[in-house]
């Protein structure tokens, strides 16, 4: 597989958002935010790096796991999958956005518990899906950061 592969460990920044596309095939987005902390040794403190913020879409039974879990803002998180960066005009400006097309998705288990009930589906993600979406992802993403943070 030549697609770059990432693990981000970071917090739900806003609640996610659940829609099944037209062909019924059930869709799950959500932000994530990750803070890195380095250690400054001149002055013996840790110091926390600007917060990166990506976006991290679920398909089929993923989606429907991670709806039906109770991911909220705030939840700590880890999350695996398909890196993509994307490059769009808004307000004369080109911007950059990084997505995860997430493979797993689960709560960071160092910061509290969980339940686990398993659930069993089958399924392929079609080409149709992933321009699906694309397009809800691109109206996100046009709906600028405060907004989506604030929803």
């Amino acid at each position: 597989m030549n697609e770059a592969q990432i693990t981000v460990t970071g917090w739900v920044a806003a609640d996610p958002y659940y829609a099944v596309t037209a062909n019924g095939t059930p869709y799950l987005t959500l932000r994530v935010g990750c803070t890195p902390r380095r250690f400054d040794r001149q002055t013996g403190q840790w110091t926390d790096l600007d917060t990166m913020f990506l976006t991290v879409n679920c398909w089929r039974g993923l989606a429907d796991n991670v709806n039906a879990s109770g991911f909220e803002r705030g939840h700590p998180v880890i999350v695996t999958g398909r890196l993509r960066v994307r490059q769009y005009e808004k307000d004369g400006q080109w911007r950059f956005s990084a997505d995860v097309e997430a493979t797993t998705l689960g709560h960071d288990l160092s910061r509290g518990t969980a339940e686990f009930r398993p659930v069993h589906r089958s399924g392929a993600l079609t080409d149709e899906d992933r321009e699906e979406a694309r397009e809800a992802a691109d109206q996100w993403a046009l709906a600028g950061p405060l907004q989506q943070d604030a929803a």
